[in-house]
């Protein structure tokens, strides 16, 4: 009863994480200092990208990036911190999801282990009386 239930209520965060991502996105580059380090990031994330795709294909690495624009940085890092979000969401759950089963299953065994020793001592009794 409980699972179908847990499942909806994950379901139901990831929905409500999508808008809240969106949200991300749009706000990213409105305050100076935040909009500057979400250029940072963006900036350094496109030389890193950059760099790799040029090793991948065989080309020269040591040759100067050029930077995005501003508002491309901006759109890049706000469209990136919003994605990130909502993976991150999407992620806790699974792992949340992953660990109530895992204890409910530890739980079951424990009761099968103790169900057993009981048989057994059952069992035991009946053989030596």
């Amino acid at each position: 009863m409980i699972l179908p239930v847990f499942k909806l209520g994950t379901l139901a965060l990831k929905t409500l994480c999508k808008p809240i991502g969106k949200r991300i996105k749009k706000e990213a580059g409105l305050n100076p200092k935040f909009r500057q380090s979400i250029i940072n990031i963006a900036q350094a994330n496109h030389r890193f990208t950059t760099t790799l795709q040029r090793q991948i294909y065989g080309h020269a690495t040591n040759v100067a990036i050029r930077p995005l624009n501003e508002e491309k940085a901006v759109q890049a890092a706000a469209d990136l911190l919003g994605e990130l979000f909502v993976f991150s969401v999407a992620g806790a759950a699974v792992i949340f999801e992953v660990q109530s089963r895992s204890r409910a299953e530890a739980r079951k065994e424990e009761l099968r282990r103790k169900e057993l020793e009981v048989h057994v001592d059952v069992l035991l009794v009946y053989l030596f009386c």
